[in-house]
């Protein structure tokens, strides 16, 4: 008498030879094994009938397949031998948003100040304690962040803190900062109305410029400070700060003088402080661009004493 073959899953087996399997690919020195996240299964096609259907259906709105955008990508996860033959590993525990993340966007001046100055303190922590740039964090004194009104309506972006800020803390503070001071007071403005912070938070040593790699490590910061402030105009200092920013390798004289757009804010880019410094008659074309931007603003600069 021949035995029929049982209609019910050997289990217990294939789980001892798949064991089995895996303890001898882990005494062989594999210990991972890479599993692809698994794709939406589509229903299989109907059969082609001789009836008039149509060759190409348009996809129902529940079906998703996988040559469509919202299609999940397939990704490979390591897991350990161990854990093949057992259960899923637990999804990975959610991490929590940023202060700057978790605070709610609606049109307009979004934020109260005190959210603002909330997120930007959460921030300046987090600045305080960054080590991502080696060379920038064991030779710096003090970390510069950010000064100013946390709903300035003008945001100022400079290169770098120099000597006189890494030992302030404060972004322009030296002889560049306090002609910036001069030009801000031409312009009918107040310092403190203003929101003040630079591409990097901590002085290069030697005053050089960034390298990519450090304005890189500093975006998110320089971002995180651009989205709470949420300014309507943002003025660059110099090449340093209106390339970065723009993300283009334009000179400063080609970028002056007109307005870009980075998200909603215009953007305008004029010469450094320190430039100015170096180069008095280069003051001229600042001042025409401070005047571009007032009137922009729909402001006049006040009368010169």
């Amino acid at each position: 008498m021949t035995d029929e073959p049982s209609s019910e899953p050997r289990t217990p087996d294939l789980r001892r030879a798949l064991l089995q399997s895996l303890r001898s690919w882990q005494s062989a020195g594999v210990s991972h094994v890479p599993i692809a996240a698994a794709l939406p299964v589509e229903p299989p096609a109907p059969a082609e009938t001789p009836s008039a259907v149509p060759e190409t259906e348009p996809a129902a709105p529940d079906q998703v397949t996988a040559s469509s955008p919202s299609a999940p990508a397939t990704t490979t996860v390591a897991r350990g031998v161990d854990d093949v033959a057992g259960e899923s590993a637990a999804p990975p525990p959610e991490v929590p948003p940023t202060e700057v993340e978790s605070m709610p966007e609606t049109e307009g001046r979004p934020r109260s100040r005190a959210a603002r100055e909330k997120a930007l303190s959460a921030l300046a922590e987090r600045v305080a304690q960054c080590t991502r740039c080696q060379e920038l964090a064991e030779t710096r004194t003090q970390t510069v962040f950010g000064v100013g009104d946390p709903q300035a309506q003008v945001m100022f972006i400079g290169e770098a803190p120099g000597a006189d800020e890494d030992k302030q803390g404060e972004p322009f503070v030296g002889r560049a900062g306090q002609l910036l001071n001069k030009i801000i007071e031409a312009c009918g403005w107040k310092r403190e109305e203003l929101y003040i912070c630079n591409i990097l938070r901590c002085r290069p040593p030697g005053n050089r410029n960034p390298s990519p790699t450090e304005a890189a490590n500093c975006r998110e910061y320089l971002d995180g400070q651009i989205k709470t402030v949420d300014p309507d105009y943002i003025v660059c200092w110099g090449t340093v700060a209106a390339q970065n920013l723009l993300d283009t390798t334009d000179t400063i004289g080609r970028l002056r003088g007109r307005f870009m757009e980075y998200g909603k804010a215009k953007v305008l880019c004029t010469y450094h402080p320190s430039y100015l410094l170096r180069n008095p008659a280069a003051k001229k074309p600042v001042w025409e661009d401070m005047q571009l931007l007032l009137k922009e603003m729909g402001l006049e600069p006040p009368p010169q004493k």
